[in-house]
């Protein structure tokens, strides 16, 4: 993949309010999060990341449509093999000022192309920066599933078997995820947000 560096942040005067669903969970599982209108698809990717409670061990990318060119724009990590085919453009080089906000259009975020986890995104609201450190998590319910459980169908065996003693498959579970699991946990305040230019340099080495 040819070198293309992050955008340049710049000094945060609002910032989107962004709400993010993950259908197909039971219970469902979602966040609001609000983050600075600076930032790339890479810096918000990050930012869902750390708010869902993945392990950002996958690939991921989003679609959207764009009202200018008037067709389905993918954004995430492009692929070498697939440029023509398949184009995609660098989420660290694409402001989500440019796409988020415009037309209330919902955005789809998939995380995992295995387990296929496909998150609606919708802008809520644009609010002036205040004094608040962003991105914050204002709030969201719902635990994160475990990272390679089989997407929105091998999570609900995986609850229904962790919730009952008598599944044949409840002791294998708890054992595979390797840690008390309540599906209904979740705690706004105990969200940390990593950099997302460090962790673009951890991702590329750069």
């Amino acid at each position: 993949m040819a070198k293309v560096t992050p955008i340049r942040p710049t000094k945060t005067r609002a910032a989107l309010q962004i709400l993010v669903v993950l259908p197909g969970t039971d219970p469902l599982v979602w966040r609001r999060i609000q983050v600075p209108e600076r930032y790339s698809f890479w810096d918000l990717h990050v930012a869902i990341q750390d708010a869902m409670g993945w392990e950002d061990a996958h690939l991921h990318e989003f679609e959207l449509f764009d009202p200018r060119a008037g067709r389905a724009v993918l954004i995430g990590i492009p692929d070498d093999d697939m440029p023509e085919t398949r184009p995609c453009l660098p989420s660290w080089t694409v402001p989500i000022a440019e796409h988020l906000g415009y037309d209330g259009r919902p955005v789809s975020y998939t995380y995992d192309f295995g387990d296929d986890w496909k998150h609606v995104l919708a802008c809520e609201d644009i609010v002036p920066a205040g004094r608040a450190r962003y991105p914050r998590c204002l709030g969201g319910a719902g635990a994160c599933p475990p990272e390679d459980v089989g997407g929105p169908h091998g999570y609900a065996e995986f609850v229904r078997a962790i919730a009952d003693a008598h599944h044949p498959e409840h002791d294998a579970m708890l054992e595979w995820v390797g840690r008390p699991f309540d599906p209904h946990a979740f705690d706004a305040a105990s969200v940390v947000f990593d950099d997302p230019k460090k962790r673009w340099r951890r991702a590329f080495g750069r």
